[in-house]
Order: structure tokens, then sequence, then C-alpha cells
């Protein structure tokens, strides 16, 4: 069943989180709008994936689940510089540097929505920067090893996509 819990896990994951079905339908007959975005794969010194528990509430895309942080690109605004601002923004986080991953592209044409973008930048994050994080967006901000939130976490499925191709990426051998 990918990241669903057990049954009785679901069951008190929702007590626990104030999550309920119709936080998917549309907050006031509005569905949320799709925007170019940005998200971080912050990663934590040790590996971990650190992410963000997204409110419970109608009106946002997956609401009550694990993502990466990040947002939308503002018109004019470069992919980088969105990503600074989001993260300062989320978590008063000062980016020292970002290197490009992955961008997944979207066809909302169909639906009567544009093409839209997500861009995903690897950030490096010392544990002093981790223990200085503070949270002005979401339910919560906890670290992960992959394999535990990819398996036991209700993760947003375009972040766990990208956090599962992060994981195993080729990497270059070491030198002999």
């Amino acid at each position: 069943m990918g990241n669903s819990p057990k049954p009785q896990e679901d069951r008190q994951c929702v007590e626990r989180r104030g999550f309920c079905a119709e936080h998917f339908l549309p907050a006031d007959g509005q569905s949320p709008r799709p925007h170019d975005a940005v998200a971080a794969l912050l990663v934590h010194e040790d590996g971990r994936y650190i992410m963000q528990l997204r409110d419970s509430k109608p009106g946002i895309f997956y609401p009550g689940h694990w993502g990466c942080f990040g947002g939308a690109v503002e018109p004019g605004e470069a992919p980088l510089d969105a990503l600074r601002r989001e993260l300062r923004e989320e978590i008063e986080f000062e980016m020292p540097g970002a290197f490009r991953f992955t961008q997944f592209d979207f066809d909302f044409t169909p639906l009567g929505y544009p093409k839209v973008y997500r861009i995903y930048f690897e950030v490096r994050v010392p544990d002093a920067a981790f223990k200085t994080l503070f949270l002005h967006e979401g339910q919560d901000v906890q670290a992960f090893r992959g394999e535990d939130l990819l398996v036991r976490r209700r993760v947003t499925p375009y972040d766990a996509f990208a956090v599962w191709m992060h994981m195993n990426r080729p990497r270059p051998s070491p030198a002999r």
C-alpha cells in the first residue's frame, strides 16, 4: 500500500492530526491552483531528510502529509531566489547554497490550467542550523531517514518520488 499505514494506524493518524477526507475537497468550491514551484531536499549533515508536516486544512495540496519545504515562484522571480525566500519565510533558514537536483514538469492543460514545473534543490543543513529552525508554516518539522520517511509516513507523492530519486542517485566510486 505504499505510504499508507495499517487501518488502526491510519485511524490513530487521523485522530492525532485532526485529518479527515474532507481536507481533500476544494475549499469554498475552489481547488488549489497549480503554480511553478521550488522545493528543498533539506539534507541534515547525518543524511536524514528534514521535512514539513503540512497543515491539515482544506484548500492546499496534500494536507496533513509530510513534504519538502518550498513553494510558488512569483512572476519574474528566479527559482533559486524563490527557494531562498520560502526557506526564510517558512523556517527562518538562511540557505548557504543549493544544488539543482531535478525538475518535474506537470501538464494541467486538460484541466484548464497551465503547464507548471517543480524544481528540487539539494540543500545541506548543518546540525547547528537544524537546531535553530523556527517553524512558521505547517504543523511540524522533523528529520527522517529516507527509508522511514517513504515506508512509514504519509508523504506528498511528488516529494516522495524526489526523495526516492535522491536516495538512489548514482554516486561516484571512491578513489582507489
